[in-house]
């Protein structure tokens, strides 16, 4: 979807150069974004006085531009500039402008403004000078509203390229998301995020925002096999495997097993718990999917029971302590797998799969490469990328998810969702969603049990 593509500062450039190869010029393009820009400008403003801080690059042409829209729609507008437009388009759109442009912020004050000082293809700190006048304004301002990235912000990493920047009420981003929108630090500068549509078309390979997933009842002559049968592996702490099958349970398999030779251990009368030995277990062919890993401990034996589940040749989840014994040599050729690690093992397994990458954006895109397995590199900004080149960002989830268990859940709905036919990509799609929307239901402090059982309205709200 269009709507929900993330582009990188080279693939915004190709898409608006397609944009102009079909006759449309860059100063008509500007003219389409800061219509858009100018809308939600006077919404927000409510009549209240704007100043747009605008740059020398079609960023503040674009601000040129929103200034003019908003002095038509009766606002009162200022402008500083600290700089001369460099480009024709940005040029052109300050000679709409009639009015008096300030070079430094003085003693300028009002209710909004608006950082159109530099844009998406900033990659270097501001200057000193610029960067002071940026902070300066937005103190002196009730609310700041960045233009497609705020000043300051790397568009394809989300660092922040200078200390101290204000943070934003609202950015609107012009004709596509950046990485910067949902990747950590820069989202926190964003505040509230909105997209400004300019004619931009799905562009091949782009990173894609996770949404909503379309979650479809079973068909009325449906039954539990066909539903699908996941396969939850115990170990050597049997609590993390069973808060992976409560959230299994709930996920839409239509049969959860668990594989422990213990039952007594475990009170839901609900769950089935196979007490065969492991090989046996494994042996049923209407297993559709598998999970290793939540409590499964780290010795040989845990080796062992990772080796079995992997051997049997269906679909696989590894989370926990199943990524901790993981090795390249492992993986059979051709299965689909899907690994859901955080940043310590995410660390891990670059090491021993040679993997040498700064960030969980590129660590997750190379193991991914390199092992065939679906990375879920989990964290407050969660990354999913597939061998084949698909990239997934995760929008903000509430914090309350930092939990001990949490990670199980996740587990147990990913294999949930793969065991009813989901691909490995699909299904870490559909389960960070619902993960998260697990959460909001649950509201604060939330137990990881409570999370796994409210699994079954995220899908509800999912339908």
């Amino acid at each position: 979807m269009s709507d929900a593509q993330i582009l990188s500062a080279s693939q915004m450039r190709d898409a608006e150069q397609a944009l102009f190869d079909t006759g449309i010029s860059v100063f008509e393009l500007m003219q389409t974004a800061a219509a858009g820009a100018a809308e939600w400008v006077r919404r927000i403003a409510a009549g209240r006085g704007v100043t747009v801080l605008c740059g020398p690059g079609n960023n503040g042409g674009d601000g040129y531009v929103i200034a003019h829209l908003l002095r038509q729609a009766g606002l009162p507008v200022s402008v500083i500039a600290p700089l001369e437009p460099k480009t024709d388009a940005a040029r052109q759109a300050l000679s709409l402008w009639d009015a008096p442009v300030q070079t430094s912020g003085g003693g300028c004050s009002g209710d909004i403004l608006v950082d159109c000082l530099f844009g998406s293809g900033l990659s270097r700190a501001l200057s000193g000078e610029h960067a002071l006048l940026l902070r300066d304004l937005a103190a002196r301002h009730a609310q700041t509203v960045a233009i497609d990235v705020p000043s300051g912000i790397d568009s394809d990493s989300g660092a922040l390229l200078n200390e101290h920047l204000p943070k934003c009420d609202v950015t609107l981003a012009l004709g596509a998301w950046k990485f910067a929108h949902w990747t950590l630090p820069g989202r926190e500068q964003m505040g509230r995020r909105r997209l400004v549509p300019i004619q931009i078309v799905p562009v091949a390979g782009a990173a894609q925002l996770i949404t909503k997933p379309p979650i479809a009842a079973p068909d009325v002559n449906t039954h539990k096999y066909l539903r699908g049968l996941a396969a939850i592996i115990g170990g050597a702490m049997p609590g993390a495997a069973f808060l992976a099958a409560q959230a299994a349970m709930r996920g839409g398999a239509g049969y959860v097993k668990l594989l422990s030779e213990d039952a007594g251990q475990f009170a839901d009368p609900g769950l089935v718990v196979d007490t065969a030995p492991l090989p046996e277990a494994l042996s049923d062919r209407r297993i559709n999917a598998v999970l290793a890993g939540p409590g499964l401990g780290r010795g040989m034996r845990a080796e062992q029971v990772l080796a079995a589940g992997l051997a049997i040749g269906r679909p696989c989840v590894l989370d926990a302590d199943a990524l901790a014994l993981l090795t390249p040599d492992m993986i059979p050729d051709g299965l689909p797998v899907l690994a859901t690690p955080h940043d310590g093992e995410l660390a891990g397994l670059c090491r021993r799969f040679s993997i040498l990458a700064e960030n969980r954006k590129d660590r997750a895109i190379a193991l991914a490469k390199v092992s065939g397995m679906v990375v879920l590199a989990k964290g407050a900004d969660s990354v999913i990328a597939a061998p084949d080149g698909r990239l997934a960002i995760a929008p903000p989830a509430p914090s309350w998810l930092s939990v001990a268990g949490s990670g199980d859940v996740l587990a147990g709905i990913a294999v949930s969702r793969m065991a009813g036919g989901r691909d490995p990509y699909s299904a870490a799609c559909e389960a960070v969603w619902l993960h998260t929307q697990a959460a909001r239901n649950c509201g604060a402090a939330f137990t990881p049990l409570e999370l796994a059982h409210n699994v079954a309205a995220a899908m509800a709200r999912g339908s």
